[in-house]
C-alpha cells in the first residue's frame, strides 16, 4: 500500500489516465528535466563556467536555497512525503522524540559563575595567551596541522580568544542570503 501511496503522491504518475500512453507521459517528463537542467548549464556559463561560478560560490547558493525550499516544502505539505508528511498514523506522536528532550537553562547565578571562572582563566594565562595566539596564526597561515597547535593552545586561550584569531587570519564565513 505504501508503495502505491508513493507512486501517487510523490511521483504523481497516477494523475495520468495511462501513465505510459504511447510514452507520452515519460517523454514529457524528460522533456522537463532536459529543460532545467540546460536552465541552469546557461546560468552556470553566464557566470563564466563552472570556475567563475565557484568563484562566486554560485554553487554553494543554490544548494542552499534549494535545500531551504525543499524543507519548506515538506513541513508546509505542499512537498508530500509518504510516512513523514502523509499517511502518517495520527494515532502516534511523530514529535514525542523531540518534545522528550528537555531544554537546560542555567540560572543567573551560575551564569556569573562561569563569567568569573573565565575572567579568572583569562588572568591566570594573561602572559602566554598572545604568543600561544600567534603561533596558531602562523599554523594556519602556513597551512600547516592545526589541531596539533590547537590542543596547545586551549591551555591558555578562551574559544573565543581562539575563533578571534583564526577570524583575523582566515575571515568569518557569512552565508549569501
Amino acid at each position: 500500500m505504501a508503495i502505491q501511496h508513493i507512486i501517487n503522491r510523490e511521483h504523481g504518475i497516477a494523475a495520468c489516465e495511462n501513465a505510459l500512453m504511447g510514452s507520452f507521459m515519460m517523454e514529457e517528463l524528460t522533456d522537463s528535466v532536459e529543460a532545467a537542467v540546460l536552465e541552469e548549464f546557461e546560468r552556470i556559463a553566464e557566470r563564466g563556467g563552472v570556475l567563475g561560478a565557484m568563484e562566486t560560490e554560485y554553487q554553494r547558493g543554490r544548494i542552499q536555497e534549494e535545500s531551504l525550499l525543499y524543507e519548506r516544502k515538506k513541513h508546509s505539505g505542499e512537498l508530500p512525503i509518504v510516512g513523514v508528511n502523509t499517511f502518517v498514523d495520527e494515532e502516534k506522536d511523530h514529535d514525542s522524540a523531540v518534545d522528550a528532550v528537555q531544554l537546560t537553562r542555567c540560572t543567573p547565578e551560575e551564569k556569573e559563575s562561569r563569567l568569573v571562572d573565565l575572567q579568572r582563566f583569562h588572568a591566570a594565562h594573561a602572559a602566554e595567551v598572545r604568543p600561544a595566539l600567534e603561533r596558531l596564526q602562523s599554523v594556519a597561515l602556513a597551512g600547516g596541522n592545526i589541531f596539533a597547535e590547537l590542543m596547545h593552545t586551549v591551555r591558555v586561550a578562551s574559544l573565543g580568544e581562539i575563533s578571534n584569531a583564526l577570524f583575523a587570519v582566515g575571515g568569518e564565513y557569512r552565508r549569501n542570503m
